[in-house]
């Protein structure tokens, strides 16, 4: 699955881990995010967000 980075802060969301503060499990792709997910460590939204590959 793709990994997206937060282009505010750096923070790269991987599916393969998910975002356990936001109690999203692993595997969850970055388009089934919930619309209002927003960044764990800046608080940005989903639409800063841009794929990447590291």
């Amino acid at each position: 699955m793709q990994k997206y980075k937060c282009q505010v802060c750096g923070y790269v969301y991987d599916p393969d881990i998910g975002d356990d503060s936001s109690g999203i499990e692993p595997g969850t792709a970055f388009e089934d995010l919930p619309d209002d997910w927003v960044c764990p460590i800046c608080g940005a939204e989903k639409d800063q967000f841009e794929p990447t590959d590291d």
